[in-house]
């Protein structure tokens, strides 16, 4: 008699828990569908933006902060980080007037990132 209880007992909570997963389940499903109708809508709302030309000012601007972050990171004691940022400037300015002093600046860092 008492071990029916015991069982019956398990077998609730087990039906619970089921139930609970299948409603998780359920909920998760409803709120992707929820989210890409949304997505769908704002495209819809708003047309696709073209992508602002790059000027010579605005290539310079990216180029001195790119610098500018990379000398900071070195500084605060991130090598690491600072041969990433110095990378980037390189690799999207090959031919930029800060080019060299970058790649001054990751021999550098690697140095300081060696020991």
């Amino acid at each position: 008699m008492k071990a029916l209880a015991w069982l019956i007992f398990i077998a609730s909570v087990a039906v619970v828990a089921y139930a609970v997963v299948q409603w998780r389940k359920r909920w998760a499903a409803r709120q992707r569908m929820a989210e890409a109708r949304f997505t769908a809508f704002i495209a819809q709302l708003r047309p696709p933006m073209a992508a602002a030309p790059v000027t010579a000012s605005t290539a310079t601007l990216q180029e001195r902060l790119l610098l500018e972050a990379a000398g900071k990171a070195g500084e605060a004691g991130e090598p690491a980080l600072a041969i990433q940022l110095y990378a980037r400037l390189i690799a999207r300015f090959p031919q930029s007037a800060f080019a060299a002093q970058a790649r001054d600046a990751v021999a550098e860092q690697k140095k300081k990132l060696a020991t």
